[in-house]
C-alpha cells in the first residue's frame, strides 16, 4: 500500500491551500484507490515549524516520521508576491535526503488569482537540491483557488477541468511511485563526499 503525504504550505490557518490539500487527499481516496490512512496531511498553517535556525524544532519530530514513511508527496505551496510562501521554504530547510530521497513529487501552485506558476518555477530550481526529491514533470495549477475545489460537484467548466487535470497528475504520480519503490534501496546515500547536491 502507497503512503502519501501532502504538505500545506501556507502558513495561515484555514487556508485555501489547506482546502486544496483536502481536496486532493480525498480524490487520491475516493479515485485513486487508496485506503484513508495511507494518505497524510502536513498544514503548515495549523502546525507550523519555527523559523530556521531554531533552538526547538517544534512538530518536525512528527513530520519527520510521517515523510520517512511516505512513498510519495505532494508539495502545495501558495504563490505570495510572486514567490512561493516562507512557510514552505522553511519547510525545505527542515527536510533531507533521510527523509525525502529519490521518492516522487507533485508540486501545486496556488493563487486566489491568476497567478501560481512562479512557486512551481522557484521550487523546482532550488528545493530538492540537497533532499534529492524528484518532482515528477506533470504539476497542478489551482488559479481562482476560492471558486474551485469546494465540493463534490465542480462549480464551473474551470473547475471540472482542473478537477480532470488533477486527477491526471495522480494517475502520474502514483505509477512514478510504483517505478521509484526499486531504485531508492538499491542507491548509496552514505557517502560523505556527496551528502549534498551539486551546484
Amino acid at each position: 500500500m502507497h503512503h502519501i503525504v501532502i504538505v500545506a504550505g501556507s502558513s495561515r490557518v484555514d487556508s485555501q491551500t489547506a482546502k486544496v490539500a483536502g481536496f486532493i487527499g480525498n480524490r487520491l481516496i475516493r479515485a485513486h484507490d487508496l485506503e484513508a490512512d495511507a494518505v497524510s496531511i502536513i498544514d503548515l498553517g495549523r502546525s507550523p515549524l519555527p523559523l530556521w535556525p531554531a533552538d526547538e524544532s517544534g512538530p518536525w519530530e512528527e513530520y519527520e516520521a510521517r515523510l520517512s514513511r511516505a512513498d510519495a508527496v505532494i508539495i502545495l505551496a501558495p504563490e505570495w508576491h510572486g514567490m512561493a510562501c516562507p512557510a514552505i521554504k522553511n519547510f525545505f530547510l527542515y527536510a533531507s535526503k533521510a527523509q525525502l530521497a529519490h521518492k516522487p513529487a507533485m508540486l501545486g501552485g496556488i493563487s486566489a488569482g491568476v497567478g501560481g506558476a512562479f512557486p512551481i518555477s522557484e521550487l523546482r530550481a532550488s528545493s530538492y537540491k540537497n533532499c534529492r526529491l524528484c518532482y515528477i514533470p506533470e504539476h497542478l495549477i489551482v488559479r481562482d483557488v476560492n471558486h474551485v475545489m469546494n465540493g463534490e460537484e465542480p462549480e464551473s467548466e474551470a473547475d471540472e477541468r482542473l478537477r480532470q487535470r488533477l486527477d491526471y497528475n495522480l494517475d502520474v504520480l502514483l505509477h512514478y511511485t510504483r517505478a521509484l519503490a526499486g531504485i531508492r534501496p538499491l542507491i548509496d546515500m552514505s557517502n560523505p563526499g556527496f551528502a549534498n547536491g551539486m551546484s
